[in-house]
């Protein structure tokens, strides 16, 4: 994989961090693991095309004295650590929420230090007897579902209930939900002036999405998280351990659907087909149209992520990521359809990925998953 200017400062940041945090870590007891899936591959596109987020590292080490297996989360940006300290607020505020009746388990936290301009945070690492996505699919809908219903649970309802979560977490009403969407659908058309087809299906997803603002609208002030896939949590015996508390905000109800089935289609389409059923056949068919909002908003966004990605990379990369460009497209369409992804386009976009993905991109994945 050729090496870009981002994938050459993601390096530099990577080595002048690591030479700030190790000390650091050994003073207090902990030593790290010679393999650091976390950081390599696509990592640094993350970095160098997303704007809400800080710089930070997440890497696996050990607890010297009893070999203890530990995450660590480390970063020295002003950005990153505002992030690091938000989402301990986050999980600390969800676990106090009166009205959050099925929460979610979090890591122990080991340890939380800052030493200068350096934000450390340690929680232990929770081991699961199997990857998500290594789980029957029924095994599969059972936990999704169970931790889809837990971000339901929460509900602000009242002014009370606004002003306890104010502090920790962002909301987002149906107006921001539709200046994002427009925003989103005018930056990929800039940034694609010759995609015409692709114009044509963002078009569409406007007027879908606009015509639906009443349900985006009548579903909102859920606890939702914005990145709910299988990287960001763990399943220990029964218990579902969330990674990521800083993706928590109060929105549509549907959003965290919206990402874990756009997700699902690509790994597991039966388990995507199961999870749109269940809403079917057991809830409204205000809340069917309003789950088929939300994957057109997040749909959109995902294909302005990889938009940006095109001036970030070059060679096999690249290449990839137009088709990534291509297969969210492609589902698109067919979401504003009602009808299912055809799997000879998904088996095509899978056989090309793992011909153009890097080594070392496919270690990461394995310790995503």
């Amino acid at each position: 994989m050729p090496t870009t200017n981002a994938h050459l400062a993601w390096e530099r940041y990577c080595k002048d961090e690591l030479t700030r945090i190790l000390p650091l870590l050994v003073n207090h007891g902990y030593t790290l693991e010679t393999e650091q899936p976390h950081i390599g591959g696509e990592r640094y596109l993350m970095q160098a095309v997303t704007t809400t987020s800080g710089r930070k590292l997440i890497l696996l080490g050990m607890r010297r004295k009893d070999g203890l297996r530990v995450v660590i989360k480390a970063t020295s940006d002003p950005a990153g650590m505002r992030e690091l300290a938000h989402e301990r607020v986050c999980r600390s505020t969800l676990h106090q929420l009166h009205f959050a009746y099925d929460t979610f388990h979090s890591p122990e936290e080991l340890l939380v230090m800052q030493h200068g301009s350096t934000y450390v945070s340690i929680q232990k690492y929770i081991a699961q007897e199997k990857a998500f996505l290594e789980r029957p699919t029924e095994e599969q809908f059972n936990f999704a579902l169970r931790s889809l219903k837990a971000q339901e649970s929460a509900h602000a309802t009242t002014h009370a209930h606004l002003k306890e979560i104010r502090r920790a977490f962002e909301s987002y009403s149906a107006a921001r939900y539709l200046s994002t969407h427009a925003s989103l659908v005018a930056n990929i058309t800039a940034a694609l002036p010759n995609a015409t087809a692709l114009h044509e299906t963002l078009t569409q997803a406007i007027k879908v999405f606009t015509d639906g603002r009443e349900r985006v609208a009548q579903y909102c002030g859920f606890l939702t998280h914005t990145d709910f896939v299988p990287h960001n949590f763990r399943i220990h015996d029964t218990t579902i351990y969330l990674l990521d508390f800083s993706s928590l905000r109060f929105g549509n109800k549907y959003e965290g659907w919206a990402r874990f089935m756009n997700f699902m289609t690509l790994y597991n389409p039966p388990l995507e087909q199961a999870l749109l059923k269940y809403v079917t056949h057991n809830r409204s068919q205000e809340e069917v149209e309003v789950l088929t909002l939300m994957r057109v908003y997040r749909l959109t966004e995902i294909l302005w992520y990889y938009t940006r990605t095109l001036t970030q990379t070059s060679g096999n990369l690249q290449e990839l990521n137009r088709a990534r460009v291509d297969l969210w497209h492609t589902l698109l369409t067919h979401t504003m359809q009602g009808t299912a992804l055809p799997e000879t386009t998904r088996q095509d976009y899978i056989a090309k990925r793992d011909k153009l993905r890097s080594e070392e991109e496919k270690r990461r994945q394995v310790g995503l998953h």
